[in-house]
């Protein structure tokens, strides 16, 4: 019994003290300082049903490229985008990327913070995947990329919010759960003819062609790359008021009905034209003569 007892006493004593320790390192911690804010970015990806197989690669390149995204199984209705933060709110995501597929292959970004917003919407062209370009240039899977954006994003109020967004998309926390702890690449933003260029580059330390040289940076893109038109930015998540629209955006599907119109105008001109030399040859027709051959051996 006395064994016992002293027993229970020695685990007092520890606790007592692993206690009086844990206080210790508390008042250290907070005579060190506040508390540095971490960066807990997780952003879901996920499209809508009608994608292409050009889109899917396209969807698999954004995946290898943010470590902290979480896919998610397409959408059914296209017109029930109010889903979507309840849907990021029940993945644990601050971030959503949706992917719009429409015909004839348009392909349509959404890009929102959630679930408040501010919410971009984008059109998505010249899209080339990893597997297009073929590129030398190659990065670890999952490591954190670096960010440059153009100096042009902060001559304009779009521009300094689109920035922002895709900051809080595209920028890797280091504490995100699939991020190596390298950088080795830099994803770059640029502003040109009032659409946002994307390019991904491995950053080389070493000149491939001389290994045991001196030390020399260069760069060597990766891929993928693709250009974004921006149309309008919301002040919610997918909805709410517009807080700026593209004066300069054409639709596709008015690209394409311009097109036909363009068509249907030399159609109707060439028609128009036939008739009129069938006109003239009916005038300059010379009236059938009484000694014609039809008339003598009728």
């Amino acid at each position: 019994m006395a064994s016992v007892l002293k027993a229970q006493k020695a685990n007092a004593d520890r606790k007592g003290k692993r206690k009086a320790d844990a206080m210790d390192v508390d008042g250290e911690a907070e005579q060190a300082g506040p508390k540095v804010k971490k960066n807990k970015q997780r952003v879901l990806l996920l499209s809508s049903r009608g994608t292409t197989h050009r889109m899917r690669h396209f969807m698999n390149d954004l995946e290898a490229l943010l470590p902290h995204v979480k896919k998610d199984s397409k959408l059914d209705s296209k017109s029930q985008l109010h889903l979507l933060p309840e849907l990021a709110d029940l993945n644990n995501c601050n971030n959503t990327v949706y992917l719009e597929a429409r015909r004839h292959e348009d392909l349509y970004m959404w890009a929102a913070k959630t679930p408040n917003g501010p919410s971009i919407k984008l059109h998505v062209q010249n899209i080339h995947t990893m597997d297009e370009l073929k590129m030398t240039g190659n990065c670890l899977k999952g490591s954190r990329g670096l960010l440059s954006f153009d100096s042009a994003f902060d001559e304009t109020e779009w521009g300094k919010l689109t920035k922002e967004v895709f900051t809080q998309i595209f920028g890797v926390p280091s504490t995100a759960r699939k991020a190596k702890p390298f950088i080795d690449h830099i994803l770059t933003f640029s502003i040109l003819d009032s659409k946002i260029w994307f390019r991904n580059f491995q950053i080389l330390e070493k000149d491939p062609l001389q290994p045991n040289g001196p030390p020399q940076t260069s760069l060597v893109e990766i891929g993928p790359r693709f250009v974004m038109t921006p149309i309008r930015i919301f002040e919610g998540a997918f909805n709410g008021a517009t807080v700026y629209s593209n004066p300069e955006f054409v639709s596709p599907a008015a690209v394409r009905s311009l097109v036909r119109r363009e068509k249907s105008s030399k159609y109707n001109t060439r028609k128009d034209a036939q008739e009129e030399a069938n006109k003239r040859k009916a005038l300059h027709k010379l009236d059938e003569d009484e000694l014609a051959v039809s008339k003598v051996f009728a």
